[in-house]
C-alpha cells in the first residue's frame, strides 16, 4: 500500500503547526492545547472558505508572536471563533394562546362557527405557533365542515336545513375544531 505525498499546502500548514507547538512549549498544557485547537480550527475554517493556506498563515503571523500574545493576554482576538448561537428561548403559552385553544375546543361546541372563527383568528396572530402549525389548525378546523357540506350537497335528498343535515354540519364543525385546538395545545407546551 502506497500513500501519496502531502500537498504543498498541507506541508505549509503542518510545518506552521509544528513550529507553533514548539514555540508554545513553556505554556501551561491547557493553554497550549487551547491555542493549538483554536489555530487549527481557524485554519480549517478559512480553508473551507477557499482561502489559500499561505494567505491564512500570513494573517496569523509568526508562531512566536502568537505565543507571545497568548502569554500577554490569552488567545488573540483575531483567532477567536464565533460562539455557537444560543437556541431561541421558548415562548411560554400566554393568555391569548389559552383563549385560542379554549375557543377552538369548547367554543366550537357552545358557539359553532363563531367560537371556531375567533379561536382561529387569535391563533393566527399568536407568535407561539409556526406558520405550518397555524395552517394545520385552519385545515383541521375547516376541512371537516367543508367536507360535510359537500357531502350534503351531493346527497341531494338531505337538505342542509333538515335535522340530519344540521346535526351532521354541527358534528363536523365541532370535531374538526376540537382536533385543531388539541393539536395547537399539544404544540404549545414548552
Amino acid at each position: 500500500m502506497t500513500t501519496a505525498p502531502p500537498a504543498h499546502d498541507d506541508v505549509l500548514v503542518l510545518d506552521y503547526l509544528a513550529t507553533l507547538w514548539a514555540a508554545a512549549g513553556d505554556l501551561p498544557p491547557e493553554t497550549r492545547d487551547d491555542l493549538m485547537n483554536t489555530v487549527a480550527g481557524y485554519i480549517a475554517m478559512r480553508r473551507d472558505l477557499a482561502d489559500e493556506p499561505s494567505r491564512v498563515l500570513s494573517r496569523l503571523g509568526p508562531p512566536d508572536q502568537l505565543v507571545a500574545a497568548v502569554r500577554r493576554s490569552g488567545t488573540p482576538t483575531h483567532l477567536r471563533l464565533p460562539a455557537a448561537p444560543l437556541p431561541a428561548p421558548a415562548v411560554p403559552a400566554g393568555g391569548s394562546e389559552r383563549v385560542a385553544v379554549g375557543l377552538l375546543t369548547g367554543g366550537a361546541v357552545v358557539l359553532p362557527l363563531v367560537g371556531q372563527a375567533a379561536g382561529l383568528m387569535i391563533a393566527t396572530v399568536s407568535p407561539r405557533w409556526s406558520p405550518v402549525q397555524k395552517a394545520a389548525a385552519w385545515l383541521l378546523a375547516t376541512a371537516p365542515l367543508a367536507g360535510t357540506l359537500l357531502l350534503l350537497i351531493m346527497l341531494a335528498g338531505v337538505s342542509i336545513f333538515s335535522g340530519l343535515g344540521f346535526l351532521m354540519l354541527y358534528a363536523a364543525a365541532c370535531t374538526g375544531s376540537i382536533v385543531a385546538g388539541l393539536t395547537l395545545h399539544s404544540s404549545a407546551r414548552p
